[in-house]
């Protein structure tokens, strides 16, 4: 077995919204990444609040480490992203993944909106591109289906796999969103599974099945376990019951409102002329 370096990662719960944003840090040099972080949003009172990626940040900063990226999977539909927000705080640049565009362009047509703009992103990458945190190699896989834009860092021995699979007990991404695909998931799935078999994978969500406690790491070995696969391991099994199971699920709470600022790299829609921003929603839509 080859020894890969292996990156201290922690990971943080957002209760909310099950999710897990995490920092990323190189041992040797205490150069770290920010992957995924969440703006934390009241859907009832319309109240946006940073305490969420503030506690990321300010925990990096006890740490004396220093932040080299600021990184999304992919443009979430469950939360905000806090990306904006710590680029401003901390200077350190933004990426996600190149087919971001494709997605703008979908929603751009279903919120009616000007054209979106990709400079709201410091770097956008492309399948197989690589990068630095600190002294550490971080390589970028293309991984669609739950997303056209859903992408993969892999650093050393960790892969951060967004919300393509999630824990063993819990099964796999849904692929129903505009631009999703049940059969360009399996072909992702499968491309994640190909890593070495102790690689740690991290994912996007947990939403604690029966009640446990949240957790969000397990090895390629682990996941090869995982109950979606188990049920249905071949294309054809896998694509239909990925399908029948997106069929029953209800959009997530935050979805409309959520692409308009992920859209944006985290940014707000712009202020109207009384100072206030709005989010737009599309009615009979979906």
């Amino acid at each position: 077995m080859t020894d890969l370096p292996r990156p201290h990662v922690t990971g943080f719960y957002h209760g909310p919204t099950h999710s897990i944003a995490y920092l990323v840090a190189d041992p040797a040099t205490r150069r770290a990444a920010i992957i995924d972080p969440v703006l934390d949003f009241d859907a009832n009172s319309g109240r946006v609040s940073t305490a969420f990626a503030d506690y990321m940040m300010n925990t990096a900063i006890a740490r004396g480490l220093t932040i080299d990226w600021i990184l999304d999977t992919h443009p979430h539909a469950d939360h905000f992203s806090a990306a904006a927000h710590l680029k401003e705080k901390l200077g350190a640049p933004t990426a996600i993944g190149e087919k971001v565009v494709e997605v703008q362009k979908l929603w751009q047509v279903i919120y009616n909106l000007p054209p979106y703009s990709t400079d709201y992103w410091d770097r956008l990458f492309a399948d197989g591109d690589s990068f630095k945190i600190g002294s550490l190699d971080v390589n970028v896989m293309l991984h669609p289906g739950h997303t056209l834009a859903s992408i993969t860092y892999v650093v050393g021995d960790a892969a951060f796999i967004h919300d393509t699979l999630f824990e063993p007990d819990a099964g796999t991404a849904r692929a129903d969103f505009p631009g999703g695909s049940a059969d360009r998931l399996y072909d992702s799935i499968q491309s994640i599974l190909s890593l070495p078999d102790h690689t740690r994978l991290f994912t996007g969500h947990d939403y604690r099945p029966g009640g446990r406690i949240a957790r969000w790491q397990a090895s390629v070995a682990e996941q090869k376990q995982n109950m979606h696969l188990q049920k249905a391991p071949d294309r054809t099994s896998f694509v239909a019951m990925r399908e029948a199971r997106d069929r029953t699920l209800p959009l997530p709470k935050l979805m409309l409102a959520a692409l308009q600022v992920n859209l944006r790299g985290g940014r707000l829609p712009e202020p109207e002329d009384n100072g206030r921003s709005y989010l737009k929603i599309p009615l009979d839509s979906f």
